[in-house]
């Protein structure tokens, strides 16, 4: 066609490639300046530039072909039957068995292995491994995946996790090198796939090894291997409606977090195990049971709390230092008028849009309706029409923004946060939305005064967190944005940023949302997504933060009236929250912003 771009036949390309790898001839390629998807039949890729630069053309081929892949050789209602309830443990499942099926592809053909590789590298870009410290900050679950990748289709551990990986890579090899030579065996078969990979992290000790932890295997789980061979005997044939609710139920579960044996919440609070058996198995239950009530599965502790403190930008620095950054921040924001008078516009319409009046006609009283007063011309004997106005109902609303104010956000990505922040709360408040805006960090480097407690106190085990919390108010949700607005270039200030914890952080502002009489209360997280804090994990478990923050997410997920949302800024957070979407520059603001914010208002 005349008008077809370059990027339309690019599409066009890559939907006719996805149609052949998995057979099926529904399956649909679009764009997204979201983080890469797959949904049913729909797959979702980056868009590349207008000029297709190499780079990001190979990218989106490989997430294409990755999706497809997945389409073809795996079975959600297989993966998920056995799946392991550690998070930890449930992360490298999933992870091992995403390079099952992309090996498959790089060892069958060559340039689906070159596109795997660059889809690869961009996921890389974001990963925390790529910038670990030490053994305690790398993800097990990518170390794992891309060493095992590395044995099965022979490419390299990329350059910007090299180092992460060889962290970890002696202790995995001693523990699990015979497992993956079993794994490379089993490529084929997803069945023996799963079950030796739970064998793996068995010997990773990452999970419980007791067998009356799980199902047997001879009995239940050969039945589950005839239904599953029938069901992938259906999708070959065309008969897609059981497999397509199967990856509805599995997809929902792995981005809510909600899957039974992942789910340690809803085993702790329900109030009976049982459940009733459906075709894939025991479905999960919703706990019947307040959502204040906080979890005790949590399974998180503090050393002490007494030097943790809640406090206001004004009082962290004198009057004229925030003048001064707050010019600082100003004059950052001077290029990017355009996009924020685009940005507060776009959000602006979208919100009055759902607070538009209507009608009501022939009325007795009212409005005398002009549009009406022909038929009395015609008809003397007709009596006036009239109308009266009618409000639809807008729920009152209020917004917490919770900034991370960790060193890793230092540089660009907290002036991209700060300017967020002072976006959206022009913005918001220009359509009568309250906005809180708060941040989160620690007093120290390394644990601080709760540190120098726990040594005195003869440095028993497992403390839990050991540094002493700084939760930051910028702006009150009752204080109007005049008065907030110099506290946003606190975060401009050398010093400010250090380590972060996130899941207190989160809990502390949904408490101040649960406190407020507005019918809805949205939290939008802006972070990278990685709590790391060196004095509570150097004398806890790996992943200590990270699995608190999991499950502090998946509770407000599942059982509180507070929306939850997670701007991810350079860094992939959609692995921690259901709703999420990342940002690499302020350009992007106006089409991601306004879209998760938007959707949440739209929401019932």
């Amino acid at each position: 066609m005349a008008d077809e771009t370059p990027l339309d036949r690019f599409k066009s390309v890559l939907t006719g490639a996805a149609r052949a790898i998995t057979h099926e001839p529904e399956v649909e390629v679009s764009w997204t300046v979201d983080a890469p998807s797959q949904s049913g039949k729909s797959i979702r890729v980056p868009m590349p530039g207008r000029a297709l630069p190499r780079e990001q053309a190979a990218a989106a081929r490989g997430h294409a072909d990755s999706f497809a892949l997945r389409l073809r050789h795996h079975n959600e209602a297989t993966h998920a039957r056995f799946a392991p309830s550690e998070p930890t443990a449930r992360a490298c499942y999933d992870a091992v068995e995403a390079v099952r099926y992309e090996a498959l592809g790089a060892r069958a053909y060559a340039g689906m292995r070159g596109n795997l590789g660059a889809a690869l590298d961009q996921r890389i870009a974001a990963d925390p491994i790529t910038r670990a410290a030490n053994v305690a900050e790398v993800p097990v679950q990518s170390a794992l995946a891309l060493l095992l990748r590395e044995r099965l289709t022979g490419q390299p551990v990329p350059e910007a996790a090299r180092a992460g990986v060889d962290m970890l890579r002696g202790w995995i090899a001693e523990r699990a090198e015979s497992d993956f030579a079993a794994l490379e065996g089993a490529l084929d078969n997803q069945q023996a796939f799963r079950k030796q990979a739970l064998e793996m992290l068995a010997h990773l000790e990452l999970t419980r090894s007791d067998p009356a932890d799980q199902p047997p295997e001879d009995s239940e789980d050969q039945d589950g291997d005839e239904q599953t061979e029938e069901e992938e005997e259906g999708n070959d044939a065309g008969e897609q409606q059981q497999p397509s609710e199967a990856d509805t139920r599995a997809s929902q579960g792995e981005e809510d977090g909600d899957s039974e044996a992942e789910s340690e919440i809803a085993e702790d609070d329900s109030e009976s195990d049982d459940g009733e058996d459906g075709e894939e198995g025991m479905l999960p239950v919703r706990p019947n049971r307040p959502w204040t009530d906080l979890p005790s599965s949590f399974d998180y502790k503090v050393w002490t709390d007494k030097f943790d403190e809640v406090i206001s930008a004004n009082e962290l620095c004198d009057d004229e230092e925030l003048t001064r950054l707050r010019a600082y921040l100003d004059a950052q924001l001077k290029g990017l008028q355009g996009i924020v008078t685009k940005l507060a516009n776009r959000l602006q319409r979208r919100l009055m849009a759902q607070q538009n009046r209507s009608w009501d006609f022939d009325m007795e009283e009212g409005l005398l309706d002009a549009a009406r007063l022909a038929r009395v011309v015609v008809s003397p004997g007709q009596s006036l029409s009239y109308k009266v106005e009618r409000d639809i109902e807008f729920k009152d609303t209020v917004v917490t923004l919770l900034i991370d104010n960790s060193g890793s956000m230092r540089g660009r990505p907290i002036s991209i946060a700060a300017i967020s922040a002072d976006v959206l709360a022009r913005t918001l408040e220009r359509c009568g939305v309250k906005t809180e805006i708060l941040g989160f960090t620690t007093r120290a480097w390394k644990g601080g005064q709760a540190r120098e407690n726990w040594l005195s106190g003869g440095k028993p085990a497992h403390p839990g967190r050991l540094n002493d919390l700084r939760h930051i108010v910028y702006k009150q949700a009752d204080e109007p944005y005049r008065r907030g607005r110099k506290n946003l270039g606190l975060m401009m200030r050398e010093g400010l940023l250090k380590e972060n914890i996130d899941g207190e952080a989160l809990l502390w502002a949904h408490s101040r949302l649960l406190a407020r009489t507005e019918d809805r209360r949205i939290l939008m997280v802006i972070s990278d997504g990685a709590p790391v804090d060196d004095s509570t994990l150097s004398v806890n478990s790996a992943g200590y933060l990270e699995q608190h923050l999991r499950k502090v997410i998946e509770w407000i997920e599942r059982q509180s009236p507070v929306q939850l949302v997670a701007i991810g800024i350079g860094h992939d957070v959609t692995r921690y929250y259901r709703r999420a979407v990342t940002i690499m520059d302020v350009e992007q603001l106006g089409g991601t912003m306004i879209e998760q914010l938007a959707g949440l208002f739209e929401d019932d």
